[in-house]
């Protein structure tokens, strides 16, 4: 925990007393080897990233909410955003979309959602000996158009091969830069009590796109993935509801974890209505049939804002004038107890808490 300046005020001495007492509430990590899980972004991921990579590369003073891309400040009145990212997604090409549109929208979501203007891209490839040149070249396509669609430019890459059988085809990375304007800020620690929780539209269609995909289960739907850029959505957001607190794009995980990070990072409490929970029929249907909370399932073309109350219906005004936010509803409400706990009100009217995930139902998603 950061130590209080003789500047820090009131109101920020308790924020980071409230995010330290959930802090300590963490699970420890104590695995010996890497499973799928760790990659599932949601409790064992939280106590990798902590335990390990954290512990090595975070300096001291720099302990705050892990946001999805860096914000960088190298000269006065000058802010940059930073992210990479990692695709594996199994298989490449699914309804909605392939690796390609992925890794685009994915980088691009990632630097829109803390308040940054994507710009310029890099892409490096893993390719597999054996792949089949003409697949590569659809892939690279497939980039292309959805970095013309966010409007962003492919500036540098790299390619590596790899031994038949050791990368799946192909496995894509990225890194992403954006602009930053002056004086916008998105942080956990600005939520209060009151704030009203929004999603962009229905969750889960890319993570069920995906896994009927596979062909694996004796399961069909017409389920296509939601993979898109939200960049231009984020920024009508911002215009329309200029008091806005925090964003996040629920890929891996989904709803549940993102919002468990939210409350471990502001310190406050999450209660959703199940009611106002944006599910398709086909997808809520194949949940059911598999056992699977549709709130755990990854998202790709999906915001979830914190907005102050008197702003909602400005927020969701913006969202739904656009072809991607259609579906925009308000699901939830940011309390103050129980702090750091995220709650479900059911269509019964009972309450039930949603944790992290634990595991990994549905691997190589993204």
């Amino acid at each position: 925990m950061n130590e209080s300046s003789p500047n820090t005020t009131d109101r920020e001495a308790e924020v980071l007393e409230r995010i330290e007492r959930f802090r300590r509430r963490r699970p420890r990590f104590a695995d010996d080897v890497i499973t799928l899980a760790h990659g599932a972004g949601g409790k064992a991921s939280a106590a990798l990233i902590d335990a390990v990579f954290l512990e090595a590369f975070a300096n001291a003073g720099n302990r705050g909410p892990q946001t999805d891309a860096a914000r960088l400040h190298p000269s006065p009145g000058h802010h940059l955003a930073f992210t990479t990212d990692a695709f594996v997604v199994k298989p490449a090409r699914f309804p909605g979309g392939s690796i390609g549109h992925l890794a685009v929208h994915g980088t691009v979501n990632d630097l829109a959602v803390i308040g940054a203007i994507p710009r310029w891209l890099s892409v490096s490839f893993v390719l597999e000996e054996g792949l089949d040149v003409e697949v590569l070249r659809e892939i690279v396509a497939d980039m292309a158009e959805a970095a013309s669609e966010a409007g962003v430019e492919i500036v540098t890459g790299d390619t590596k091969v790899v031994d038949r059988g050791a990368a799946d085809g192909l496995f894509i990375t990225t890194a992403g830069v954006g602009e930053v304007p002056e004086g916008r800020s998105l942080d956990a620690r600005a939520v209060e009590p009151g704030d009203a929780v929004l999603v962009s539209g229905s969750i889960a269609d890319h993570g069920m796109a995906v896994m009927l995909a596979r062909g694996d289960l004796a399961l069909r739907a017409e389920i296509v993935s939601d993979t898109a850029s939200v960049a231009g959505l984020v920024a009508d957001v911002l215009r329309d509801a200029p008091g806005t607190r925090w964003m996040r794009d629920p890929t891996r995980g989904g709803v549940a974890t993102v919002c468990n990070e939210l409350v471990g990072d502001c310190g406050l409490g999450l209660v959703l209505d199940e009611t106002s929970l944006p599910v398709k029929p086909a997808v809520e249907g194949a949940c059911d049939l598999l056992g699977i909370d549709p709130l755990y399932v990854a998202n790709e073309g999906k915001v979830i804002a914190v907005v102050p109350a008197d702003q909602a219906e400005a927020a969701l005004a913006a969202m739904r004038a656009r072809p991607e936010g259609v579906d925009a509803t308000r699901i939830g409400e940011i309390v103050s107890d129980p702090a750091g706990v995220v709650v479900l009100r059911t269509a019964f009217g009972s309450t039930r808490i949603v944790d992290m995930l634990v595991g990994d139902p549905l691997p190589r998603i993204c």
